[in-house]
């Protein structure tokens, strides 16, 4: 055998070996199209975190869910509602409640929202529990709780553990122009 035969097929017994010794890793999957930077900076991204399924976890840290709008079975267990006030934000009025009872850090308190006037149009409306940076808290993504009543926004909102001090039910309101605008509410009135 020539030397040139002979280095040929060592090179491909060579790299057949290290073809099959290869550990194959899953493909990288690509990022989503649908991330986006929020005014303070914060950087939405989709990736789910591990710990709480449905969430995503922005650049600062926080944790946003985009809870899925619930049934009204799913309300026949709530208490009665706790008027937290009304505010304004952006133009729009708002009216907060939130379901009777303590609330219990890591437990989740059923929000609702009633949003009137602006001359803009709501396209998405968030909720936390905690502070104002929501720092340690999971925003959670409001859906229009009747179809009959596309005023009244309702979710679960998870509540921090631990709770800090303080801390207030906030509002996080998108509109049709991109506009956001925030408001909060005492939890206890």
């Amino acid at each position: 055998m020539s030397s040139t035969k002979a280095f040929v097929l060592a090179f491909a017994i060579l790299s057949l070996a290290a073809f099959i010794g290869c550990e194959q890793k899953p493909a990288p999957t690509p990022a989503k199209s649908n991330s986006h930077v929020h005014d303070d900076g914060t950087i939405h991204t989709d990736g789910d975190d591990p710990e709480k399924p449905g969430s995503h976890v922005n650049a600062d840290g926080t944790v946003h869910s985009d809870d899925e709008s619930h049934s009204e079975e799913d309300h026949a267990d709530h208490g009665a509602p706790i008027e937290l006030g009304a505010a304004t934000a952006g133009g729009f009025s708002l009216r907060a409640a939130r379901d009777e009872g303590a609330l219990q850090a890591g437990g989740d308190a059923p929000i609702d929202l009633w949003i009137t006037g602006g001359t803009t149009k709501v396209v998405s409306v968030r909720f936390w529990i905690g502070t104002e940076d929501a720092r340690g808290s999971m925003k959670a993504k409001a859906e229009i709780e009747i179809p009959a009543e596309p005023n009244h926004w309702h979710t679960h909102v998870e509540v921090p553990e631990p709770m800090p001090a303080g801390s207030k039910l906030w509002v996080e309101i998108e509109d049709d122009q991109g506009g956001r605008s925030v408001a909060s509410f005492d939890l206890e009135n």
